[in-house]
């Protein structure tokens, strides 16, 4: 039986404290916090600075499926590396959520006024005017 076929009184019943052999703890619910961080080790591939410190991240929304939504932006639209930023999107996020989208926005269009001052302090060290 595939797991879509499930019905809740199919699931097993499982506590906080496991099963009853103690082999099972389920994991704890990621938060917001949790995943944004998580998306710091997801790079710009032009510009070597993650994507939240650049600002490049316009809003993240958890639903409680623990599907996730985020809203994101490229420093410009004709930038060919989509790919390369989902791709490490979905390996920082692996485990943390059950399924994500990316949704691109390019309104409002990203702005140097949207880099965090962790993000120019890793700017200027690569030698950025900011």
């Amino acid at each position: 039986m595939r797991p879509s076929e499930l019905v809740q009184d199919d699931l097993p019943d499982v506590t906080s404290a496991g099963t009853s052999n103690g082999d099972y703890a389920p994991a704890a619910r990621a938060t917001l916090g949790d995943i944004e961080e998580a998306l710091k080790d997801v790079v710009d591939p032009e510009l070597g600075i993650n994507v939240v410190d650049l600002g490049l991240i316009y809003g993240l929304n958890l639903d409680d499926d623990g599907s996730l939504t985020i809203d994101m932006t490229l420093t410009s639209a004709a930038c060919p590396l989509t790919d390369v930023i989902e791709d490490q999107t979905d390996t920082a996020l692996e485990g943390l959520v059950d399924r994500f989208a990316i949704n691109w926005v390019w309104m409002p269009p990203w702005g140097m006024e949207k880099i965090t001052d962790d993000g120019r302090e890793q700017l200027r060290a690569l030698g950025f005017n900011v």
